[in-house]
């Protein structure tokens, strides 16, 4: 056994020390570079050792309880559980929460009490290294910041947003021990039923890899070992979004150049931005398992793009395997496809069944021990540059910001940038001290504001809220007085709950504001089979319309339900997404006009529950038989969101006519405030390839920069490009440029185009 004391690591924080009757002084001096520590360390290890260091469980494999999902309140660990884990399983990796969000205190303690036990009760002493998903915020800790989803993030189209979440949730994570989170997702998603739409960026490659790398700089900097900055784990390689039929985890069709071209960007980017870790895709890619997929996971992922982290599974994919895909017929042989797959660490997560299958594959020559050194090599790598080798714990009092107001105030400011104005007949903003009525499922809730992800799993359990935040009634209250505010549900997600009474006080009320909503879930009880929002919300809508008092839309979802039958009743349609429980503030000081909306949709919003077509597509997708455009028929388009002032887009321009192999085009766009108000644009820059070897994209966003002018201001946005820009995967599934006619387009995605052409003289491959 190690006696490792706590005084040792004071003393000695930049060594490890291993002690044991036949060893001592396993590790080498903090100057080894980390490489030969780890393959030091890998020679000492045993089988067992190795594929311990490859498993992750679920924490309540180690708690006081029976069941794996007996409901418990506290965190208390068996320690006889834990030492089995530790010392008989070798478990290396723990994932998870409690059944309810603990304080950052328990988690601390908690965490920290695993962590002991493996650095001073273990034979090598390696440190465990915990996961939890944070997506967004530290949301499974009681009283951390939450944010607004990704999907919201997107919207404010403000990389520098993303990138302030990200680093307030690294700081909040590592204030309850936490190092490695699995965020974020870089997934896309074309299929507009898919429940989990709400924690990506969106539709599009450029601005999902834009948002991905601007979390990555949030959370890691330039260092995992900062102990105000956590490892990350990007989710999930590859297609996950984009299920055929809308259902999570199941098939996408998709050839390889639509990978290549639309999915793997955004993973490629935010792996040169350093993040070290890939989390596989529980769905299946041509009816093929990603799990066991090894053209993805080592062919593409690790040889080709020089990846060196940790390929890990899902939850229980193991077992999905074989329970669920029927690609093997017991867990054993799941794990042999998994691993020989390349598959490094295993979120099992109930027991140690992944480890044993792995030592009697490895004993039964069914896995080369290359390939379990390798998964090792890795893992290890992994922990040294996390820095828990000589960090194990960070110190809870180094963390006073921790659920702050200065945090607060930061989600507030995504919320308020995010949250869309779709439409506007004069009727926004409010006048304050109007009688406003306040109705609606999502009027009254945290919940529907928060989303799933938050507290819990799905979001819904209302004894979890922090209820010193305002609901969106609430927040009405505060701005526009109790007198003039009033509320009435109206309905449930999906039935009548005081109709009748609703319409009796619209009849006092000088305006409606009719918050829908879409109940929070996630992955499979988020699955849908109707995009339209049900027909009891829809209803009520109708019903408010006959008062003939104008009504404002506020839609808090998570993806964009249709509503094509009430767009016409409504005078003003906001799109909030999931605003976290800023969003209340933030929703309320828009409808008041206190803030100007400026976000932009990441998402086209769809008119059409029989056919959604995202924004990028073919010109032959786009157009019909005669030459004309018509297939792309949306609510909003892509891009598409309204201000409380008015922007002119003046002109764009090119430095040249004609880019060169080795050269840049300086694109200028001139942008008036043209309206009374200050106010906040995002400029897009849109490409088409005119002719191409395949049938081209009709448009591809390759710049956007958002920017505020006074009123009467006038701004010249510049951005360059490149040959690089103009490239597209070729039927080879190769990456290439070809030599002619393109065109820069900008302008507010509905009723102002700007266009330019320019030619390209030269071809180029990439192989």
């Amino acid at each position: 056994m190690i006696l490792l004391k706590k005084c040792a690591w004071l003393l000695m924080a930049c060594q490890l020390f291993v002690s044991s009757c036949s060893d001592s002084n396993v590790q080498s001096p903090k100057n080894r570079n980390i490489e030969q520590r780890v393959e030091m360390l890998l020679r000492k290890m045993t089988l067992a050792e190795k594929a311990g260091q490859m498993t992750q469980v679920g924490i309540p494999t180690i708690l006081e309880q029976e069941g794996y999902w007996d409901a418990a309140d506290t965190l208390i660990i068996d320690t006889n559980k834990l030492r089995k884990a530790l010392n008989e399983d070798h478990i290396g990796s723990f994932v998870g929460k409690g059944f309810y969000p603990p304080s950052r205190q328990e988690y601390y303690h908690f965490i920290k009490q695993i962590q002991d036990f493996a650095v001073n009760e273990t034979r090598l002493a390696i440190p465990i290294v915990y996961a939890t998903d944070a997506v967004h915020g530290a949301h499974y800790t009681a009283k951390s910041t939450i944010f607004p989803h990704q999907i919201a993030m997107a919207a404010t189209w403000n990389p520098t947003l993303t990138e302030k979440m990200a680093e307030i949730t690294a700081y909040e994570l590592r204030a309850s021990n936490t190092p490695w989170n699995y965020a974020p997702v870089v997934d896309i998603s074309w299929q507009a039923q898919w429940g989990r739409i709400y924690e990506t960026f969106g539709e599009d490659t450029y601005l999902t890899s834009t948002m991905g790398k601007a979390f990555s700089k949030g959370a890691q900097s330039d260092s995992m070992a900062n102990l105000e900055k956590t490892a990350l784990c990007l989710k999930h390689l590859i297609g996950y979004g984009s299920p055929l039929y809308g259902k999570d985890r199941k098939n996408t069709l998709m050839p390889e150049r639509f990978i290549r071209q639309y999915y793997l960007p955004p993973f490629q980017e935010a792996i040169k931005s350093g993040v070290k870790s890939v989390m596989i895709s529980s769905g299946l890619v041509n009816s093929i398992p990603c799990h066991v997929n090894k053209f993805l996971i080592t062919e593409l992922l690790k040889e080709e793009l020089g990846f060196t982290g940790i390929a890990i599974s899902d939850w229980g994919d193991m077992q999905f395997l074989s329970d669920f895909h029927k690609t093997a017929p017991n867990h054993k042989a799941a794990v042999e496809q998994m691993v020989n797959a390349g598959i490094d660490m295993c979120m099992v997560p109930y027991d140690a069944s992944f480890a044993h299958h792995v030592i009697d594959l490895v004993n039964e020559g069914a896995i080369p021990l290359t390939r379990i050194d390798d998964a090792v090599r890795r893992i290890l790598t992994f922990k040294f540059e996390l820095g828990l080798f000589e960090q194990p714990n960070t110190h809870f009092d180094d963390y006073p910001d921790f659920g702050s107001k200065k945090f607060a105030k930061e989600s507030y400011r995504a919320a308020a940038e995010g949250i869309t104005l779709l439409k506007n007949n004069n009727i926004l903003p409010l006048e304050k001290g109007k009688k406003i009525l306040v109705t609606g499922v999502a009027a009254h809730s945290l919940n529907y504001l928060n989303g799933p992800w938050t507290r819990s799993w799905s979001g819904q359990d209302t004894s979890y809220n922090d209820n010193e935040k305002n609901t969106i009634f609430e927040a009405l209250i505060e701005k526009n007085g109790a007198a003039n505010t009033s509320y009435y549900a109206g309905t449930s997600y999906d039935a009548d709950l005081n109709t009748k009474e609703t319409l009796k006080a619209a009849k006092n009320a000088d305006c409606i504001v009719i918050c829908l909503g879409e109940e929070p879930a996630t992955e499979r009880p988020s699955d849908i089979k109707e995009l339209y929002l049900p027909k009891a919300q829809r209803q009520f809508v109708k019903e408010l319309h006959k008062t003939g008092k104008p009504i404002v839309l506020v839609m808090v979802q998570g993806r964009t339900r249709i509503i094509s039958d009430l767009t016409q009743l409504a005078d003003g349609i906001i799109m909030a997404y999931y605003p976290s429980h800023e969003g209340g503030d933030a929703l309320a000081d828009i409808l008041l006009g206190d803030v100007n909306p400026s976000g932009k949709l990441p998402l086209t919003y769809q008119k059409y529950a029989a056919a959604p077509m995202p924004y990028i597509h073919t010109v032959t997708d786009r157009a019909d038989n005669f030459g004309g455009y018509s297939d792309y028929d949306p609510q909003w388009p892509f891009g598409f969101g309204l201000s409380y002032t008015e922007f002119t887009y003046d002109k764009i321009a090119l430095n040249k006519k004609e880019l060169t192999k080795n050269d840049c085009l300086i694109v200028t766009v001139q942008l008036t405030n043209s309206g009374k108000r200050s106010g906040k644009e995002v400029v897009q820059l849109y490409l088409r390839d005119e002719y191409a070897s395949i049938d081209p994209d009709f448009e591809r966003l390759i710049r956007f920069k958002k920017v505020s002018l006074l009123p009467g201001e006038t701004k010249e946005i510049e951005f360059k490009i490149s040959q690089k820009d103009l490239a597209f995967v070729s039927a080879e599934n190769k990456w290439m440029t070809e030599s002619g006619e393109f065109t820069l387009a900008t302008g507010n995605r509905m009723d102002q185009k700007k266009s330019v052409k320019f030619t390209l003289k030269s071809n180029t491959v990439n192989k």
